[in-house]
């Protein structure tokens, strides 16, 4: 019994030294107030950057992620100090955002688990620490334009010249493949055996009724409204065909849609998802694009347009690095923060 007591408070006081040694400082920020980063603070971000980059970061680098953290505490408090704040509204408008972009590659709203596993996909961080993290960057950004705004809103348009060079570079690369618009008709398999044939019969259905004709694939396809009607239908947008498409779509739907010409409805696919059937809206052939051409078809933003923006947001990030230097030298001066190397060494 008595080992067991003195195993128990050898654990007990090496967990204790573990909490300890999380707590202690990595450094100090004190522009309005003294702020500990602490070095539990700092191991998670480093293990965060470590395990996307596949190997351990050296004792330099993490001195470079205790910088990004430090100069991010001091614009939240110079944020802070000023008054310069960031509302609910202005989160969940940019949280909208993303939620919009994953509705556009859906074809409807992501649901909160869908969201939930882009999110750790893309951040590795879940909903609640993600949140926590865009709200520190959001208020970084507003505290930087209200300060440094001039410099960033000075950036001049490109000019048509600037323009016609950036396009005799990059001509190679704009090329618009063969691509389709088409709507289609799908009949999800369901959750079992039961359900796929289920599906299959229903699909087989329509394919009969439509019998190729793309008049009565109009009719079949507005029924998918009706409740209990087994299918959805809609415009499913444009399709290139390349490599990224045939992995989302399947090499069979590819085969079967771009043999079609336009007004043309294919035979029964069976996809990834469910039994489809398309109708083909619009044919483009390959195109070596111009400046006037349009870049990405269904909207009007030409090549000219395209390059123009990338011109500009180029410069605009360039700006916003020279101002983002100059605002962090400015907070740095003086005892604005202290660093503890010695409890960076683990």
């Amino acid at each position: 019994m008595k080992r067991i007591i003195l195993v128990i408070l050898g654990l007990l006081a090496s967990i204790n030294g573990f909490s300890q040694a999380g707590l202690q400082p990595a450094a100090t920020v004190n522009l309005i107030r003294t702020e500990p980063v602490t070095v539990g603070q700092l191991k998670t971000e480093v293990e965060r950057m470590e395990k996307a980059s596949g190997r351990p970061l050296t004792q330099s680098e993490r001195l470079q992620v205790l910088d990004v953290i430090i100069n991010e505490r001091l614009v939240m408090q110079a944020a802070e100090r000023d008054r310069v704040l960031l509302t609910d509204n202005e989160l969940n408008t940019q949280i909208q955002q993303f939620r919009g972009s994953m509705a556009q590659q859906l074809g409807r709203q992501p649901t909160d688990v869908e969201f939930a596993q882009a999110v750790m996909a893309e951040s590795g961080l879940d909903v609640p620490t993600f949140r926590d993290q865009l709200r520190r960057q959001l208020l970084v950004q507003k505290y930087l334009m209200a300060k440094k705004g001039d410099i960033i809103n000075a950036v001049k348009m490109p000019t048509d010249d600037e323009i016609a060079s950036e396009y005799s570079v990059r001509k190679t690369e704009l090329v618009r493949p063969d691509t389709i618009r088409f709507n289609m008709i799908q009949v999800p398999y369901g959750s079992d055996a039961a359900a796929r044939t289920k599906a299959k019969n229903l699909a087989d259905s329509l394919v009969r009724e439509i019998n190729n004709d793309p008049s009565k694939f109009d009719e079949v396809a507005s029924r998918s409204v009706a409740p209990n009607s087994g299918f959805q239908a809609g415009d499913a947008g444009y399709l290139p065909r390349n490599n990224e498409a045939r992995q989302v779509a399947g090499q069979a739907f590819m085969d079967t849609a771009f043999s079609l010409r336009q007004g043309q409805v294919s035979r029964l696919i069976e996809g990834h998802q469910g039994f489809q059937i398309v109708k083909i809206t619009e044919n483009y052939a390959s195109k070596q694009l111009e400046l006037s051409d349009i870049f990405q078809l269904g909207t009007r933003v030409t090549v000219r347009d395209y390059i123009g923006q990338f011109l500009l947001n180029q410069r605009q990030q360039a700006a916003l690095q020279k101002a983002s230097e100059e605002l962090v030298t400015e907070l740095r001066a003086g005892r604005s923060f202290q660093v503890f190397e010695n409890n960076i060494k683990w």
